[in-house]
């Protein structure tokens, strides 16, 4: 289920499924990573808006500088709508050693966007983010949590974003 996420005040819909997650994980301030990645997955958009980040630190009694501190610090976490397939891009030495550059130019060509650009459909977008731990398989893209790699050839890339929905 899918739910409306842009910034205006939550439905009782929204509130009941953050409810509910929150619940799931005992209301732990240490599972603030899984209860947000969880939500931005249920979210359309995949990311948080102003009012879930309020409600979410509210809920837990956190300060909303620390809801926001986990936002910011985790590429997986977005507080901007984002594509259905956000296409993260390695940029750690390991994946530069072994041509992340070059799996960088060929997405931006195939799609005809630049970094951080959504294509028309808003099916796609490209990030570079710092490693993800996929170094076995550079230079590798992560797409919605899974890891897509070694792509080397355009065939490849074209491989990976066919299979996609």
């Amino acid at each position: 289920m899918k739910l409306k996420n842009i910034n205006q005040p939550l439905t009782h819909e929204q509130v009941e499924v953050i409810n509910r997650i929150i619940k799931k994980y005992g209301n732990e301030h240490s599972r603030l990573l899984e209860i947000l990645l969880e939500v931005q997955s249920l979210m359309e958009g995949q990311y948080i808006s102003k009012a879930v980040a309020y409600y979410i630190a509210e809920k837990m009694s956190l300060h909303i500088s620390r809801v926001y501190d986990v936002i910011s610090f985790f590429s997986a976490l977005s507080e901007v709508p984002r594509a259905k397939y956000p296409i993260q891009v390695c940029e750690s030495i390991v994946c530069r050693v072994n041509e992340s550059d070059n799996l960088l130019n060929q997405l931006q060509s195939l799609l005809g966007i630049r970094l951080n650009e959504v294509t028309y459909d808003h099916k796609f977008i490209i990030e570079q983010v710092p490693c993800f731990g996929a170094c076995d398989k550079a230079p590798a893209v992560r797409i919605n949590g899974k890891v897509y790699g070694p792509l080397h050839s355009k065939e490849q890339i074209k491989e990976v974003l066919n299979s996609l929905e």
